[in-house]
């Protein structure tokens, strides 16, 4: 089964730390929602026979600067194009200003099942230095608002690791996520990307970034407190509890099949070699120019041989919890991992950076989940 994803572009003002594409130009989403529209049917058209739906996923972009009667209308345009007799979670992003009673009873009633909450921080300062539309108290205010609204499934953003955030700012966030008993919490350490304006002002000295060891640091307690509180970690910046972990996410950390929709947006299918990823175009206009001539707004697509899905496995199930299946690898992908890095996968184990390979699984342990991305590339395949 596949995941169907929306990037709703519209955002109120640049959050400092972002590089999703996104506009803030004040606009009638006409256009767009017309443009989306068509992209959804032509979609459904080419891919909606293959596989049934399983999960649909509305981001941005601000989601949910659209009114509900928009997403009401796009979910009946996705049913209308597509199989979703077996959609299991559907999602929407949402900034906490935009989280009134009136607005989730709406996303309720459009059939939205699942909310993806952008707080990032309850401090003040922290969010002044992101450049988020909303305070303080919208944070905690939308949580309590949620839960009113009777959604049994949730998740807010934090972002850890920000310059001159004190140690206490974090803790105390997610004491705070925790006392509202929020079913997901998704926690990211802050990434300087080329561009954005927290990277201009670091380039500047006007900003200084914390650095690595202060993430690890950071990343090491985020394990430890939300872990001990009843938390599964199941992928690197994901911890829920029982029952609520993101079945949209694991579409692409299990590799399976995703259409994306909307400028900039990405989709991968695979049904037999090569397999194929390719983007949207990053400009609304253009998108929207294209689709009123029924053109796929596509920018950029590649092809995919078993080399490069073996590389993107490891990478990806390394993240994950259950880990890397060496099994699946060799079945699925034709590399033979435990031969080929048998002495990189014993140093590791050593290192206490894996646990002892059990039924032919690799996992990271704690400490070298904080060091993901280097004992990841001294396991891609040769």
């Amino acid at each position: 089964m596949a995941g169907l994803y929306l990037h709703i572009p519209f955002c109120s003002q640049r959050c400092s730390y972002c590089d999703f594409y996104f506009v803030t130009t004040a606009m009638s989403q006409d256009r767009f929602l017309k443009a989306l529209v068509h992209e959804i049917q032509h979609y459904g058209r080419e891919y909606g026979h293959r596989e049934p739906l399983e999960t649909i996923y509305f981001g941005g972009g601000t989601p949910s600067l659209l009114p509900t009667g928009s997403v009401n209308m796009l979910m009946d345009t996705i049913s209308e194009a597509f199989d979703t007799s077996s959609v299991e979670e559907t999602t929407f992003e949402l900034n906490p200003e935009n989280g009134t009673p009136a607005y989730l009873d709406g996303l309720r009633a459009a059939g939205i099942t699942r909310l993806s909450i952008g707080i990032q921080s309850f401090f003040g300062p922290d969010l002044e230095k992101m450049n988020r539309v909303h305070s303080s108290q919208e944070a905690r205010s939308v949580l309590r608002a949620v839960k009113d609204a009777s959604f049994d499934s949730y998740s807010m953003d934090l972002i850890f690791g920000l310059p001159e955030q004190p140690g206490e700012y974090w803790a105390a966030n997610l004491e705070i996520a925790t006392s509202f008993d929020v079913p997901h919490i998704s926690t990211y350490s802050l990434t300087l990307e080329e561009g954005t304006p927290l990277w201009k002002q670091v380039q500047r000295g006007q900003v200084q970034p914390q650095d690595d060891a202060a993430h690890a640091d950071a990343f090491a307690f985020t394990m430890d407190y939300l872990t001990s509180r009843g938390y599964e970690h199941y992928e690197i910046s994901s911890f829920a509890r029982p029952g609520h972990r993101s079945r949209h996410n694991h579409r692409y950390w299990d590799h399976t099949n995703y259409i994306g929709c909307g400028p900039s947006a990405h989709s991968f299918w695979w049904s037999g070699l090569p397999a194929s990823r390719w983007s949207n175009v990053r400009n609304l206009k253009r998108y929207e120019a294209l689709l009123s001539q029924h053109v796929p707004p596509l920018g950029d697509r590649e092809h995919l041989n078993l080399d490069a899905l073996a590389d993107e496995y490891v990478l990806l199930r390394l993240r994950t919890d259950d880990g890397l299946d060496l099994d699946e690898l060799e079945r699925r992908y034709g590399v033979d991992l435990l031969t080929e890095k048998l002495s990189v996968i014993a140093e590791l184990e050593q290192s206490g950076l894996i646990h002892p390979v059990r039924n032919q699984t690799v996992r990271l342990t704690n400490r070298g989940k904080t060091l993901c991305d280097s004992i990841t590339s001294r396991l891609l395949p040769d």
